[in-house]
C-alpha cells in the first residue's frame, strides 16, 4: 500500500459515491489516469475517470442514470445528482493493435489495466476511500523528476497507437517535462507513420495542444520531433519563432483562433508564370485535411488569410476592400491575430511593426464607424433591379453586382440606385451582355 501527501484530500462527493456504490456490490474500483496525475502534480482535476472490475451491464444495473458511452469497449457514463458525467470503464487488456486503435478484452485485475496505458504518469490509480495509491511503473517519481516515459518498451507502445506520439508531445509541453531518451528515440522513429491516423484524431490532438497555456512549447516539440514536416508541411520553419509567438500571444481558451494564428504564417509560393500564389489554397488544404466543418474551415481560413494579406496601404478604399474580403463578423478575430503577429515581429527585432498595426487598426475602425457598404447585400441595387432594367438572369448577375461593389468600395457615395443603374448601363448594356 502506497500513500502520497498530495492525495490526502477529500475528492468531490460523486467520486467517493461511485467507488462506494460499486464496491458495496463487490466490484473493486479505482480513480485512474489524468485525475490522479493532475492531483499528484498539484493541479486541479476537473475530470475524474474510474476503472473497475464490474462489467458494463453491472454498472448500468447498479446506477439509475447511465449513458452507454462505449459499452463494447467497457465504458459507461454515470450521471451524478448534479448532472456531471463520470466515465467508468471495466478493467481491460489489449489483445491486438494496429497503430490506429486496439482490440481489448475485459480483465479482472487493476495491474493488467494499468500496464496497457501509454505513459507512467498516466498509469497510476488511487482509491478515494482508503487513500491507497497504486503506482507499479514509477509514474510518481517521473512526475517529481520532470520526466515523460512510456510504460514498458517505448517502440512497442508507440506502435500500438501512433496517436501516442502527439500525446507525448502535448504532455511534455504542458508539464514542461523532458522526454526520456529511449522514449524520444522511439517517438521520432514513429513520426513517419502518423498519416495512418484518422484526420479527426489528429485534429482533436492539435486543438487540445493549442488550448494549452504551454502551446508554444508543444509546437516547438512538433518541430524538433519532425511532426511539423510530416503533418503540416505547408507551415514554413523559416519564420517559425514568429509563428510560435503569435500562438502564445493569443488566448488559450480560443483554440480555433490559435489555429488561425498557427496557419497565418504559411508563406506565398512563386507562380510558374511569375508573381506569387497568395496561399489560400494551401490554407484550405490544411483545414480540409483536418476534416473541420465547412463553417470552421471558411472562418479559420478567412482570418488567417486576412492576417497574411493585410490592407495594401492606408488609403480608405484599400481599408474598405480588406474589410469586404474579411467580412465584418470576422474583423475582430482577424485584428486580434494581426496584433499578436505585430507583437511577435517586434520581439523578433522588426521595429515599427506594432506602430504600423495600430495605425491600420485606427484606420479600419474609422471606416467601420461610417458603416460603409461592404457586401453585395449592402448595395442599393439587387437582382430584381437588374431584371427590371431588362437584363436576363444568369451568371452575369454575379459579375455585374461584383463590379458594382468594387465601384462602391472605391467611392461609397456611389451606392445609390440611380447611380448604380447608370453604371450598369454604361458597363454592361454597351458591352452587349444584356442579351
Amino acid at each position: 500500500m502506497t500513500e502520497h501527501p498530495a492525495l490526502n484530500f477529500k475528492p468531490p462527493p460523486p467520486v467517493s459515491w461511485i467507488v462506494r456504490t460499486l464496491e458495496a456490490e463487490g466490484f473493486e474500483t479505482w480513480a485512474v489516469g489524468g485525475s490522479v496525475r493532475d492531483v499528484l502534480a498539484g493541479r486541479s482535476s476537473g475530470d475524474w475517470d474510474f476503472t473497475t472490475r464490474a462489467r458494463p451491464h453491472d454498472i448500468m444495473r447498479i446506477f439509475r442514470r447511465t449513458v452507454p458511452i462505449g459499452v463494447d469497449h467497457g465504458t459507461v457514463g454515470v450521471l451524478a445528482r448534479d448532472g456531471t458525467l463520470y466515465e467508468v470503464t471495466t478493467f481491460r487488456r489489449d489483445v491486438q493493435t494496429d497503430g490506429r486503435h486496439a482490440q481489448v478484452v475485459f480483465s479482472d485485475t487493476l495491474e493488467e489495466d494499468l500496464s496497457r496505458r501509454d505513459f507512467t504518469i498516466n498509469a497510476m490509480a488511487w482509491h478515494p476511500l482508503s487513500g491507497e495509491l497504486r503506482d507499479p511503473f514509477g509514474g510518481g517519481q517521473d512526475l517529481e523528476e520532470g520526466r515523460l516515459r512510456t510504460v514498458g518498451d517505448p517502440a512497442e507502445r508507440f506502435r500500438e497507437d501512433y496517436l501516442r506520439v502527439l500525446r507525448a508531445l502535448r504532455f511534455a509541453g504542458d508539464f514542461n517535462f523532458q522526454i526520456e531518451e529511449q522514449s524520444w528515440g522511439a517517438l521520432q522513429e514513429s513520426v513517419p507513420f502518423l498519416p495512418q491516423l484518422s484526420p479527426e484524431r489528429i485534429r482533436e490532438e492539435l486543438l487540445k495542444s493549442l488550448s494549452l497555456k504551454a502551446a508554444p512549447r508543444v509546437l516547438e516539440l512538433y518541430r524538433t520531433s519532425g511532426v511539423l514536416r510530416v503533418l503540416y508541411p505547408e507551415v514554413d520553419e523559416g519564420n517559425w519563432m514568429e509563428t510560435v509567438k503569435v500562438v502564445g500571444h493569443l488566448p488559450p481558451f480560443r483554440s480555433q483562433l490559435r489555429l488561425a494564428g498557427f496557419l497565418s504564417r504559411i508563406p506565398p509560393l512563386p507562380r510558374a508564370g511569375g508573381g506569387t500564389d497568395p496561399g489560400m489554397p494551401r490554407l484550405l488544404s490544411v483545414l480540409e485535411r483536418l476534416r473541420l466543418s465547412n463553417v470552421l474551415i471558411k472562418g479559420t481560413a478567412t482570418v488567417a488569410d486576412g492576417v497574411r494579406r493585410p490592407p495594401l496601404g492606408e488609403d480608405p478604399s484599400m481599408l474598405r476592400l480588406w474589410l469586404s474580403r474579411v467580412g465584418v463578423e470576422r474583423v475582430n478575430d482577424t485584428l486580434r491575430v494581426a496584433g499578436a503577429l505585430a507583437r511577435a515581429l517586434e520581439e523578433e527585432g522588426i521595429e515599427g511593426a506594432m506602430e504600423v498595426h495600430l495605425r491600420r487598426l485606427r484606420g479600419l475602425r474609422s471606416q467601420l464607424r461610417t458603416n460603409p457598404p461592404l457586401t453585395q447585400a449592402d448595395l442599393a441595387l439587387d437582382g430584381k433591379d437588374l431584371m427590371r432594367m431588362g437584363l436576363k438572369p444568369g451568371p452575369q448577375f454575379g459579375r455585374i453586382l461584383e463590379s458594382a461593389l468594387h465601384a462602391v468600395l472605391e467611392v461609397p457615395e456611389l451606392n445609390k440606385k440611380e447611380t448604380l443603374e447608370a453604371l450598369v448601363r454604361e458597363l454592361w448594356f454597351d458591352s452587349g451582355e444584356s442579351t
